[in-house]
């Protein structure tokens, strides 16, 4: 299955006082990853949205297997659960670039709303972006 991998660094403002990243950071760097995927399928997030549909997150986890710190290169691996069919789900790993290793694994839950905040079936555009992920 594909995975879109986009790095980003650890900045000062991630961490804690004692040196590691934030756990809240970890849920920013998944967005960075859904984000950065939908951008590269040729549909960035804000036309999903000029389109009147908006993903907000229904339900999300994060396993933390190691601590990084400041100035840590990380890898977010995304990748689309083709299986979920009301909304969508996006599963990430993150890895220390410098030493491949996991760090956290993770997931994001989203319902596919409307402009009125109504719950709906993900519309035919996200159906093909779906199939077109698929298809990698």
């Amino acid at each position: 299955m594909y995975c879109h991998r986009t790095t980003c660094r650890v900045i000062y403002a991630d961490t804690d006082t004692m040196g590691y990243a934030y756990h809240a950071n970890y849920f920013r760097w998944f967005e960075i990853g859904r984000s950065e995927m939908f951008r590269f399928l040729g549909l960035p997030y804000r036309e999903i949205e000029t389109k009147g549909i908006f993903l907000p997150v229904s339900d999300l986890g994060c396993r933390f297997l190691l601590p990084v710190r400041y100035d840590d290169q990380i890898m977010v691996e995304t990748s689309l659960d083709h299986a979920v069919k009301g909304g969508m789900k996006f599963d990430y790993t993150v890895y220390i670039v410098e030493s491949d290793r996991i760090v956290a694994t993770g997931y994001t839950r989203h319902a596919c709303v409307n402009g009125d905040g109504k719950v709906v079936r993900p519309p035919p555009f996200l159906r093909d972006l779906i199939n077109q992920y698929l298809k990698l």
